[in-house]
């Protein structure tokens, strides 16, 4: 018979987070209730869509949570009425003081990033846009603001040059699952030693990704372009306009390979042969071999090269 060491409420929405939930259920930890999302209508018939952590919760008989208002008398009610030792935190929203204080051993979150490096809301994707060949994950004490709280535990991990956000997405969250249950072991015999975050002059954000960011900028060098490709792909996807025929069309664009040497292409500027495509930069050039035309689906170039034309003087803006 499993034996309650700890009481724990879960508290995530994406995949990410059920790595984490899933070592917690194999544990000899007690997770007595799981909090997330309310389900959200999605797809051509807006059909109610849970979270991948609501699935995974039902499937293992968890009570589920889904409150609109997390400030709620409610939803604080019923949080108070589990009387649980700790809260874990896995991508899930900002939470208030009301809760975050509540359990006796308090509440901590799993951050992608080797904290105070790569605060905020897309963590892993900055780290392979920005070029790093180095990330890791956290776990820390939720405070009043965002990603600030006392470090509790870290594990480094290399970013390889063949990852994509994707990748590395699914190394960090096997990664994090282990050091959320090494989180919990230590709180539950005592040896853990909270550690304020180093404050210093420069301190890698990772904002939320909008439009505005996610788009190409053919003036950078082709190591740069390639990095933000790679930092997001397969999701939110790097784009930029092609203009040809005089129409401009969405492209976006998910796999390159860089040549920072042999390049006489101006930025935007683009060459092709029956099977390649390559789009000049500020220093070298890009060859693109994965890509997706608005309303199609993500395809090699050479299988777009089979049946569309570029215009003599068409050019990626």
């Amino acid at each position: 018979m499993k034996t309650t060491k700890l009481k724990i409420v879960f508290m995530g929405t994406p995949d990410f987070a059920v790595h984490s939930l899933q070592r917690i259920v194999a544990s000899e930890f007690t997770v007595v209730a799981v909090v997330t999302a309310p389900d959200k209508p999605s797809g051509r018939g807006r059909k109610p869509t849970e979270s991948a952590i609501k699935q995974y919760a039902v499937s293992e008989n968890l009570p589920v949570l889904q409150p609109e208002n997390l400030k709620s008398e409610a939803f604080l009610s019923s949080l108070s009425t589990l009387q649980a030792d700790v809260f874990v935190v896995v991508a899930f929203r900002m939470l208030p003081k009301e809760v975050w204080q509540m359990p006796k051993l308090g509440t901590f979150n799993l951050h992608a990033s080797l904290l105070p490096d790569y605060r905020g809301a897309a963590p892993i994707n900055w780290a392979i846009i920005n070029g790093e060949s180095k990330t890791g994950v956290t776990t820390f004490l939720i405070d009043e603001k965002i990603d600030t709280g006392a470090v509790l535990f870290q594990e480094a991990v290399s970013i390889n040059a063949s990852d994509t956000f994707g990748s590395l997405y699914a190394k960090l969250s096997e990664l994090g699952a282990g050091l959320v249950l090494k989180t919990l072991e230590s709180m539950y015999v005592g040896k853990i030693e909270p550690k304020k975050q180093k404050e210093t002059h420069f301190i890698n954000q990772a904002p939320k990704l909008t439009p505005e960011n996610t788009r190409i900028d053919w003036h950078q060098d082709a190591v740069s372009i390639h990095n933000k490709i790679r930092g997001l792909n397969p999701f939110p996807k790097a784009w930029c306009l092609l203009v040809n025929s005089q129409s401009e069309l969405k492209v976006n664009i998910l796999e390159t390979r860089p040549d920072v040497e042999n390049s006489t292409l101006k930025p935007g500027e683009l060459k092709t042969t029956k099977k390649q495509l390559w789009i000049g930069t500020q220093k070298g050039h890009l060859e693109v071999l994965q890509l997706q035309l608005p309303g199609k689906k993500i395809m090699p170039t050479s299988a777009l090269l089979n049946g569309f034309q570029f215009d003599t003087d068409a050019y990626f803006t």
